[in-house]
Parts: structure tokens; sequence; C-alpha cells
């Protein structure tokens, strides 16, 4: 996904403040500020109802309820720009080459965008209908540790409504793992349309959870998965999925493109025998 290093900025949020000339504001500052001096001193006391008090306790949640909006209105137009950057570069035409084909029918493109990244586009059949597909790989993203080895676990650090989350990935340790352990700090984010679903990722920030000791902070995107319901069986799904990732370190190019195509053989392989399970319970 496209980094992410921008940070929200929240100006004066008040109405009756913006209403406020310059100077009005800057007077009422310093009175603030001057009371604030007496009473450090002793020479007033403000008490438990204090209208001075008490409006600036109102005026801190006020501003801290304006900021949380803020942000979630941040990670909701991250999520939508990202699934819509990643669509145009999915049914995009040109430079797609064959990567691999295997006998099950899934195939796998390459193309090389601008800047020499090197992305992925899988295309599988899946004896699933969009809907589970939807549920298993974004409302039940938490669980995706169970069935897939290669994630030691995700966690939703933040919903925005019901199709806009902020969450943590950290890659699993396993054995002969050339690249070594990742995490990741992205947005999801889901649509549907028509009989579509779109799922829709990049990397973002999050002041309170910078990169971590012991991990290299991968990037993600923009990235996305499209789910489409063949039309002679529509409880089956057409899986497309772009790869679009930047583990970041020091290797070579040629070991990060061969190790990111086989990530993408690997996950459906494991997705499909986790809808094994899923039927075989039901």
């Amino acid at each position: 996904m496209l980094p992410a290093v921008l940070k929200l900025s929240c100006g004066i949020t008040y109405p009756h403040l913006r209403s406020m000339a310059g100077l009005q504001r800057a007077a009422l500052a310093v009175f603030g500020q001057e009371i604030a001096h007496l009473q450090s001193r002793g020479q007033i006391a403000l008490s438990a109802r204090s209208p001075l008090r008490w409006t600036e306790k109102t005026e801190a949640a006020e501003q801290k309820t304006s900021s949380l909006a803020d942000e979630d209105v941040f990670y909701q137009k991250q999520g939508e720009a990202a699934l819509e950057e990643a669509l145009k570069i999915v049914e995009s035409e040109d430079g797609w080459k064959l990567e691999t084909a295997e006998r099950n029918g899934d195939v796998i493109y390459s193309k090389v965008l601008t800047g020499n990244r090197k992305v992925f586009r899988l295309e599988a059949e899946l004896k699933a209908s969009p809907e589970e597909l939807h549920d298993i790989l974004f409302f039940r993203v938490e669980e995706m540790h169970e069935w897939n080895p290669s994630i030691r676990r995700i966690k939703v650090l933040r919903h925005v409504g019901r199709n806009t989350m902020v969450t943590h990935e950290v890659s699993a340790e396993t054995a002969g793992n050339l690249i070594g352990q990742r995490d990741f700090l992205s947005v999801r984010h889901s649509s549907k349309r028509e009989s579509r679903v779109y799922l829709g990722g990049v990397s973002t920030w999050l002041e309170s959870l910078p990169p971590q000791p012991g991990f290299v902070r991968a990037e993600d995107g923009p990235t996305c998965i499209i789910l489409q319901p063949l039309e002679e069986r529509p409880d089956h799904s057409r899986f497309i999925w772009l790869l679009n990732m930047d583990i970041k370190g020091w290797l070579p190019q040629s070991l990060v493109n061969k190790a990111l195509s086989r990530v993408q053989t690997d996950f459906t392989g494991h997705l499909r025998r986790r809808l094994d399970a899923q039927k075989h319970r039901h």
C-alpha cells in the first residue's frame, strides 16, 4: 500500500470561537492564561461549579469528539481512494504478463508499475459465494490466523462504520522464510456494487502505533480483491486479487518477487481448505 505519513491537524472547531476576530481570540487566550496564573499563586480559586472550569471541560470534550470524527473521515476516504486506485491497476489491460499457471486453473499475472514496483494479479475460482468470502476475509479478519499459518495475528484497532477499519497485522515466523517477520498497519475498506464485492486496502499511519521494535514495517497497496459470482453457479465466485506490496528491508528484488507470487498461491490454498472445513461443519 502507498506510504501514508499524513497526520491530521485540527484547527479551532468551536463555532463561537471561529466567529471571533483574531484579536478577540488572542485576548481570550491571554485572559485564560492570566486566570491560570492567579490560580496557581493562590490568588483566585475556581469552584467545581465554576462556569469557566465547566466551559474548559466541555470544550475539551468537544475538541476530542471532533478530532475523532475527523480521523474517521480521513480513514474512510483513504480506504475508498485506495480501492479506486487499485481497481484502475487491476482492470488495466496493458503490461500484464503470465507469471504462473497452476493445474487447478489458478493463474497469476505480473506487471511493473512506475517506480519499478512489481504487482501481481491472481485469478481463481472458489467454491463460495461473494457474501461468504466477504464475511471470512473482511468481517472475520481477526480469525485469519486460524486458517492461514503465514499470519501470526490480525487485530482491528478501529472501526469506521461497517465498511472501513484500521488493522495491525503481524506475519508468522516460519522455517525457511528468508524475508523474515513483517508487520502492517492498514486501512481496509469494502464496497458492494450490484452482485460484486470489492475489498481494498492501503498502508496508513496511527500515532499510537509507530513501527515496532523487532519487526520491519512493510507497506501494502493500494491493493484489492474482487469477488464476483459465476453466472452458471452463483454459489461459486471468481476471485481476483491484486497484491501490491513493499516489504522493505535489504533483499534482492528477484527473491522478493518470487516470494510474493508464492504468497498468493499459498493463501488461496489455505482459503480453499478453510471453505471446505466450513462446509463440512454445516
